[in-house]
Order: structure tokens, then C-alpha cells, then sequence
């Protein structure tokens, strides 16, 4: 396993922990100044969200990459089903292509997908989960052809319903392999797996290259909003260090992203601070 204690260049930050992905949250900092401020503190990397690129998309990563910083994702595709994704087939598929296009222009060689919850008129999963298998394989040579790899990101059973009808490694990864696209893996989110016992008899089940990120944060034993309460590392209850040897043992050497939401505590504090305690933590705790 990686010794991160007096080295920061695995570290990369989504800029979701800044508030930067909801509206009327954080300090409202723009791209630059924060990939400036990564990059004073020898941060090695940076995700973003579309929301925060625009039309700015080309010009933002090369300003990442002129300041040191690896590009290492974009987030995300719209929702693929479910209640909160576009209205209608077309422009589900128009958005996914949309954000694909982002990605190549930012020079980010992994777009996240979170799947979208329970498709209207089914019950369960399995109906809605076939419909991502089909939306992604067909948009997966597409995003080949732009250099961009698809990272199908389990999200916690919590969020079944509305947001991510995928809530397990096990149906993640069987998913990627079905789909057999050598662009098509899976993201482990530490607060979406951090329960699973079964996470690492799942992952070595995927060639290392399908391994495509590995998200920081902590879960809140007595969290108060499970989608914008999540913890610092070291705050909660998962094992980060575990999974993390976990993701290792299967090959992963890429940077690993701290995206935390928190909509009460982390995202009103002054933004410089916040770059701090992730550093620190990051060398004490992961």
C-alpha cells in the first residue's frame, strides 16, 4: 500500500467538497483559484463538476495542467433512468453524449456515471439496471472514440429509489464485464461501500485498468442528511484504510479523490482551511 504520510501527489480534489456541485453553496470560488490553491499546497490532481466548466471546458484543463495538476475526472453524466433524469429517451441520450463531449474538451480520461434510480412503471432494480447496461454500451464506443473512460459508480442501498438503482460492487462489476467494453469500469466511493463486506471479493473479479477511481470521505455514525452529511476522513465509521488496501491489492495507482458533501458544516468554512484539513488528513488518515 502507498505511503501518502509525506506526499500529496496521489491527492486529488473534487470540487464538490467546496460546495462547488449544488447551487448556493460554498464560497463561490472560481476554477482557477481553486486549481491555484491545489496546486500551492502540492495537491496532484482535480475533479470537477459540469455545472462549474460551462463552455470553459478546454480552456480550464489546460489551466489544471499549466498549474501541475492531473485532470483526473469529470462529474457526471445525467441520470440514465429514473425520476430525477431527463425527460425522454433522446434527451437522456443527448445529455450523456453533452457530457462526454465536456470531458474529452477538459482532458478528463474518466466521466463518472451514477445511474439514476427506479425507472417509472417497474418495480426493483433489475429492469432499470438492464436499461443502464443498454444506455452505456451504446454511448461506450462513442466515448472511446473521445478518449474517455466510463466509471460506473455504485452508490449506498439508501439512495435506491431516486438516484442509483446500482447499490452494489457485486452488480457494478457484473455490469462492467457484461458490457465488455475495455473504456467501462467501476469507481469505489468509500461512503457507498464502506459496508460492504463482500467489496473485495468483487473487485478482483475486474482487470486492474477497469478500476477507475477511488473517492475519500467518512461516514457520520449519527449522520443527519445522507446525501449532504458526509465526513471529513477520520471522522466516521469507515475503514478507509482498509478499503483502500483493498483497492491497491487489485492493481489501482491512480490518484485518489476527496469529494465530501457537506452542506453544514464543511462547505461553510473558508475554503483555504478546508484544503488544509484534507491534506492533513490524507496523511494521517488514508
Amino acid at each position: 500500500m502507498r505511503d501518502f504520510s509525506q506526499d500529496l501527489s496521489a491527492l486529488a480534489l473534487n470540487t464538490a467538497t467546496l460546495g462547488h456541485n449544488l447551487d448556493g453553496y460554498g464560497a463561490g470560488w472560481t476554477p482557477e483559484r481553486v486549481i491555484d490553491a491545489c496546486a500551492e499546497r502540492g495537491y496532484g490532481g482535480i475533479v470537477f463538476w459540469r455545472r462549474e466548466i460551462g463552455t470553459q471546458a478546454a480552456r480550464i484543463g489546460q489551466y489544471a495542467r499549466d498549474a501541475g495538476l492531473e485532470v483526473v475526472g469529470l462529474c457526471r453524466t445525467p441520470f440514465l433512468v429514473g425520476p430525477l433524469a431527463p425527460k425522454g429517451h433522446e434527451a437522456i441520450m443527448e445529455d450523456f453524449q453533452a457530457s462526454i463531449d465536456m470531458a474529452a474538451a477538459l482532458g478528463a480520461p474518466v466521466l463518472t456515471i451514477v445511474v439514476g434510480g427506479v425507472e417509472a412503471g417497474t418495480k426493483g432494480v433489475r429492469p432499470s439496471l438492464d436499461l443502464v447496461a443498454e444506455r452505456v454500451t451504446r454511448m461506450a464506443d462513442v466515448a472511446a472514440s473521445h478518449g474517455v473512460k466510463l466509471a460506473l459508480e455504485p452508490l449506498s442501498p439508501v439512495y435506491g429509489g431516486n438516484r442509483s438503482c446500482l447499490v452494489t460492487m457485486r452488480d457494478a462489476v457484473d455490469m462492467a464485464l457484461a458490457i465488455d467494453k475495455d473504456n467501462v469500469g467501476v469507481a469505489v466511493d468509500v461512503y457507498h461501500t464502506w459496508w460492504d463486506t463482500d467489496l473485495e471479493r468483487q473487485l478482483v473479479r475486474l482487470p486492474a485498468a477497469k478500476i477507475l477511481g477511488l473517492h475519500l470521505c467518512d461516514w457520520l455514525a449519527d449522520t443527519t442528511d445522507v446525501l449532504l452529511d458526509r465526513g471529513m476522513m477520520g471522522d466516521g465509521v469507515a475503514d478507509i484504510r482498509a478499503i483502500r488496501r483493498s483497492v491497491e491489492a487489485c492493481g489501482y495507482k491512480g490518484l485518489c479523490e476527496v469529494e465530501i458533501f457537506s452542506a453544514r458544516h464543511w462547505w461553510t468554512q473558508e475554503p483555504a482551511s478546508v484544503l488544509d484539513e484534507i491534506a492533513h488528513r490524507f496523511r494521517t488518515c488514508c
